[in-house]
């Protein structure tokens, strides 16, 4: 029996939170990510601001350029995840996997649990349905044979739409004369590239595979295959386990040349890093520090180290990396544990065994903690649950920078 998968995508989902919570904001160009006088990008926006020619990724400079009649707000993640729990706690009900691509989006296998076309239909409806009259929100569904026909359905009658693409044929009929950006993994630089070859539609990749080959090597095999709507993916349930990495980052509202504040950053960073970490039960045999500096150029140092969760460890060895780099302005840093491997999977170090070093670390977290505390007159012992909110930890970071 061929797939039958279903996508299903939030409209504008913060700027819907918000809006639901506020209707005071609605029919207004709502702009959630950094305020105009702050650095960051847009998160999301409402339609309405859309046509201003705002959208998500854009500078929030540009964004107030184009629309300085707009409503800017801090986004909420706290309230965004747990709505987001909801919504999935809905959409799972009616699939045997689910895939979860972001907090607002997911990929629903209902190959098994619809039986046919008919029934798939009516789970998609009931799942529209269900997520406004219990959440008071709109989602775009795609109902399709594939995975990327599925995404190409569910972008199709945005916002609030429905769509199906049954077919191979009926997918190739519908994107045959679109830009190649419409295919799933061709970014902007790969089109960019594409174009500049002159295949400018997904005709043009059908006519000319062999050179979309040459161009894009593994990658240009993928797009071949999908403009003639092959994708046999399955929809793979997400966990822990599978992340790259576990990081947390902040960009500071102006340049720091303050490495000694750098550093008291990194342990904030770590203990959030930490508790990342701890929470899904996976450590990390290898730690990165990254550094973008007021240039825009990006650096990264990594450093192998036995498995770790602790974020005393983190920052020491994070600490010691950023030493040695080289000392200029710099706009953006970050830490994070990559090589991660679960509980079953990780072999017991010496450190483990030895209580003493076990103490040691707690110990020293304590006196650090303290001593930040002395310094900004903050309670951070007594606050760690809502310092490993991004928020907050923004904000707690940017007052510490002002009263360093």
């Amino acid at each position: 029996m061929n797939q039958i998968i279903l996508h299903v995508d939030m409209d504008a989902f913060y700027a819907s939170v918000e809006i639901r919570d506020d209707p005071s904001l609605k029919g207004k160009p709502l702009i959630i990510g950094s305020l105009p006088s702050e650095r960051g990008v847009v998160a999301t926006c409402s339609y309405e601001a859309r046509k201003f020619g705002v959208h998500s990724g854009m500078n929030i400079k540009d964004a107030y350029r184009m629309c300085p009649q707009g409503i800017y707000k801090h986004p909420d993640f706290e309230k965004y995840r747990e709505v987001s729990r909801q919504l999935h706690r809905i959409w799972d009900a009616y699939a045997t996997a689910s895939e979860a691509i972001a907090l607002d989006e997911a990929y629903l296998d209902l190959t098994d649990r619809a039986g046919n076309w008919e029934e798939a239909r009516e789970i998609a409806r009931t799942i529209k349905r269900r997520t406004f009259e219990e959440l008071r929100l709109t989602c775009s569904v795609g109902l399709a044979y594939s995975k990327t026909a599925a995404k190409t359905a569910s972008e199709e009658k945005k916002p609030d739409g429905y769509y199906e693409i049954p077919t191979a044929q009926d997918f190739v009929d519908l994107i045959l004369e679109r830009d190649v950006q419409v295919l799933y993994t061709v970014g902007e630089k790969t089109a960019q590239k594409l174009h500049a070859a002159g295949i400018h539609k997904v005709r043009d990749i059908r006519e000319r595979q062999e050179e979309v080959v040459r161009l894009l090597g593994k990658q240009g095999r993928w797009v071949t295959q999908i403009a003639f709507g092959i994708d046999e993916r399955k929809v793979t349930p997400y966990h822990p386990e599978d992340a790259k990495s576990i990081g947390r980052e902040i960009t500071f509202q102006e340049d720091v040349n303050d490495y000694a504040f750098l550093k008291e950053v990194l342990f904030l960073l770590s203990l959030s890093v930490e508790n990342r970490s701890r929470r899904v039960g996976l450590h990390g045999k290898g730690i990165t520090l990254k550094l973008t500096y007021a240039n825009m150029k990006g650096i990264t140092r990594s450093r192998v180290v036995p498995a770790c969760d602790s974020a005393v460890v983190i920052y020491q060895e994070s600490g010691k990396m950023l030493e040695q780099v080289e000392k200029r302005p710099v706009r953006l840093i970050g830490v994070s544990l990559y090589n991660l491997s679960g509980e079953e999977g990780r072999q017991l170090t010496f450190d483990d065994l030895d209580e003493e070093k076990a103490l040691a670390r707690e110990a020293e977290q304590e006196r650090l903690l303290a001593e930040l505390g002395e310094r900004y007159h903050l309670d951070f012992a007594g606050h760690l649950e809502q310092l490993y909110h991004a928020q907050t930890l923004h904000k707690t970071v940017e007052y510490m920078r002002k009263h360093r």
